[in-house]
């Protein structure tokens, strides 16, 4: 393991990608911070790093959905972190979404209400000291919305958008911020789904390319996993509007 003595936080740390995340940058030789609301099973992943690589592995309990509790999470961090990763998310259900408000508000807000006021709050003490790097994981669900998903792809076009604005406004001090859309993923919340093998990644695919687009080795700053998404996604944003709502997609 090569040590660098950075510090990397990765909230979302109980998901398939989260933990993937956490290993890429622990192989690298980073100190990481496991954020989650389920405590246990976030130590439990971080046992397994720690293991695995001799990292230093700590967890620290955060509800993205407590806006409150924020600043005091990133006050109680025993340092603030050279990077930030988000890999939070929830697909939810969209035929219930459209009908209990609930369920469409805890979609919206978990999937961007909760990750863009966390990323907010470390860009301004990014920018304080003067440096950082900070990656949302987004989705392709939300270049274009579609019957299937649109509470869910809605809520991931907003949280595209925040970062994106993030980027231009961070840009001239030098920090970075980097999107990432995986598209599929095989991972416990795509069991039992059909997925097209060209199209899918695996969670250990996803958390090196996060990792490399954090250090600059993919050369953009919205980064598709599999590259083939960003193809697939022009063409489907070019589809007219007439043609477009008779799609089953």
């Amino acid at each position: 393991m090569t040590e660098n003595h950075k510090t990397m936080l990765l909230v979302g740390a109980t998901s398939d990608i989260g933990r993937a995340t956490a290993l890429a940058y622990a192989q690298a030789g980073w100190r990481i911070l496991l954020a989650a609301r389920n405590v246990d099973a976030a130590q439990r992943n971080a046992d397994d790093i720690a293991t695995r690589t001799d990292a230093a592995v700590s967890v620290h309990p955060l509800d993205v959905l407590d806006s409150a509790g924020m600043p005091g999470f990133a006050d109680a961090l025993p340092v603030l972190p050279d990077t930030v990763v988000c890999v939070v998310g929830e697909m939810g259900d969209q035929e219930r979404a459209q009908s209990d408000l609930d369920h469409a508000a805890m979609v919206f807000r978990t999937n961007f209400e909760g990750p863009a006021l966390l990323l907010g709050l470390f860009a301004n003490r990014f920018l304080a000291r003067g440096s950082g790097t900070i990656v949302g994981v987004s989705s392709v669900a939300g270049d274009r919305g579609r019957g299937t998903n649109y509470v869910y792809g809605a809520a991931k076009a907003g949280f595209t958008a925040f970062l994106s604005g993030l980027r231009n406004r961070l840009a001239p001090s030098g920090l970075r911020v980097v999107t990432v859309k995986p598209g599929f993923v095989r991972t416990r919340m795509t069991a039992g789904m059909k997925l097209p093998p060209l199209l899918t990644a695996e969670p250990a695919e996803v958390g090196k390319a996060i990792l490399a687009a954090a250090e600059g080795k993919r050369g953009r700053d919205v980064i598709y996993v599999r590259p083939v998404w960003r193809g697939v996604m022009s063409v489907i944003g070019a589809i007219p509007e007439p043609i477009f709502k008779k799609l089953k997609l």
